[in-house]
C-alpha cells in the first residue's frame, strides 16, 4: 500500500528523545525534592503529554501536588534549554523523510509533546523535510492525542484528506488516535513500546527499521 500523506508521531517514532525527556524530568523532581525516575520508568511515562509525564513522575495528580505547577514550569524551562543535547533522529529516519519530499507527497508530524518543543525540534532536525508540526496545546481548545483533534489539524494545514493519508507511531495511543481520525496505523517497534506491547493493542503492521517505511512511500 502507497501512501500519499504521512502523519507521524514524533518521540520513538522519528525521534529518540528518551535521554533528554529523563534529564528534564529529574532536574524538575530534584528541584522538588522527590525521587529521581530512572531512564526506563520515563519511558512508561510518556505518551500522553508533558503534565500526565510529570504527573506520573511525582506518583501524584496535579490536583494533589500543591508545587506541581512549580514543579512542572521548572521541568518545561530546564527541557526548552536542553532538549536537543541527547536527541537524534533514529538511523534512517532522515531518509525516510528524503524520500517522501522527493515523492512530492506530504507530511506533518503530530505529537503530545508540548507544542513549542515540537516545532523547535521539527525545526532542528526536519527542516524543509515536515510541511506541519504540531504539539500539545490544549490551552487553545485542540484536544491532545488520543482525540483526532490535532490529527484533524494537521490534515486541514497540509490540505489533504483521510483517503492515501496515514499515521505513524510507536504506542497505544498513537493506534487509537489513528482510529479515532479513521486513518489507518503503522506502528514501529523502534521507539517507547516493543512490538508484543503494540500486538497486544491492536496493532496490524509493526515495523523494525524505519527505512521499512519506504515500501509504504
Amino acid at each position: 500500500m502507497k501512501y500519499e500523506s504521512f502523519i507521524f508521531d514524533l518521540d520513538g517514532t522519528l525521534l529518540d528523545t528518551l535521554d533528554d525527556l529523563t534529564a528534564a524530568v529529574n532536574h524538575a523532581l530534584a528541584w522538588g525534592r522527590y525521587a529521581l525516575r530512572t531512564r526506563e520508568e520515563v519511558r512508561e511515562f510518556i505518551g500522553n503529554g508533558v503534565v500526565k509525564l510529570m504527573e506520573r513522575a511525582m506518583g501524584k495528580c496535579k490536583e494533589d501536588a500543591p508545587d506541581f505547577q512549580e514543579v512542572f514550569a521548572t521541568f518545561k524551562e530546564y527541557y526548552g534549554a536542553h532538549c536537543e543535547e541527547n536527541t537524534r533522529p533514529y538511523a534512517g529516519i532522515l531518509e525516510v523523510l528524503q524520500a517522501i519530499k522527493a515523492a512530492g507527497k506530504s507530511c506533518a508530524i503530530v505529537s503530545n509533546k508540548a507544542d513549542f518543543a515540537v516545532k523547535k525540534l521539527a525545526r532542528s532536525y526536519f527542516a524543509e523535510l515536515v510541511d506541519v508540526a504540531i504539539g500539545e496545546n490544549e490551552e487553545a481548545g485542540v484536544k491532545k492525542k488520543p482525540a483526532p483533534d490535532s490529527v484533524l489539524a494537521a490534515m486541514r494545514a497540509l490540505g489533504v484528506r483521510k483517503e492515501g493519508a496515514v499515521y505513524v507511531g510507536d504506542s497505544e495511543v498513537d493506534l487509537e488516535t489513528a482510529r479515532n481520525a479513521g486513518l489507518p496505523c503503522i506502528s514501529v517497534a523502534w521507539g517507547m513500546k516493543t512490538e508484543e506491547f503494540l500486538l497486544a493493542h491492536g496493532a496490524s503492521v509493526v515495523l523494525h527499521d524505519p527505512v521499512e517505511l519506504k515500501k509504504y512511500v
